[in-house]
């Protein structure tokens, strides 16, 4: 696994495996493949940490949330999105960036707010192309009495064990590695 071996695909290799000749196959499955520069037990460990936090800590962040609030994360950062918009309002596509969703659920899980009365859609009167999504007041309560227990978590799961500089350095890095995926930053 932490192997730093050139890649070439071999008929007789599963991808990411030795093949008998001692080359190991690509995960790209072309001839032309470019080597692959194995990760070494430093990146390999520090990889499955990450790999790790970003499995379980969203899933702590949904559990506590649907026990005390009844939202799911997602619907949380909806509300956080449109609170910190101006006039409390975006565009779904704005918003879809800032949860990291794709436009279809955004606008499935938009639908059961709605209902709920937490935001309401209507169309951009500049380009009737988009879709505006705005806070209600309701949905602003309901983010004001979520948003402490949700605070208790995020400190208790992640701020309450690092050092200011290992915050900052948090920071950095998550900063890095979500430039390095193409996305927006989160704001």
């Amino acid at each position: 696994m932490a192997k730093n071996r050139a890649a070439k695909r071999t008929p007789s290799a599963p991808v990411g495996e030795t093949s008998p000749d001692g080359q190991a196959e690509s995960a790209q499955g072309s001839e032309a493949a470019e080597p692959v520069q194995w990760l070494n037990e430093e990146e390999l460990h520090a990889w499955m940490a990450l790999a790790g936090m970003v499995t379980k800590l969203p899933a702590a962040m949904d559990r506590q949330l649907q026990r005390d609030a009844g939202l799911t994360h997602f619907e949380y950062q909806v509300l956080v999105g449109l609170s910190r918009a101006p006039e409390h309002t975006l565009r779904m596509s704005e918003l879809a960036d800032f949860t990291a969703g794709q436009l279809p659920r955004l606008s499935q899980v938009a639908a059961r707010m709605e209902q709920r009365g937490w935001l309401t859609r209507r169309p951009d009167p500049t380009d009737g192309r988009y879709t505006l999504a705005s806070l209600t007041d309701t949905g602003m309560t309901k983010l004001e009495t979520s948003a402490p227990g949700h605070v208790t978590a995020v400190r208790r799961l992640i701020f309450d064990s690092l050092s200011p500089t290992q915050v900052r350095q948090m920071t950095q890095i998550a900063q890095r590695i979500i430039q390095a995926t193409g996305s927006a930053e989160l704001r």
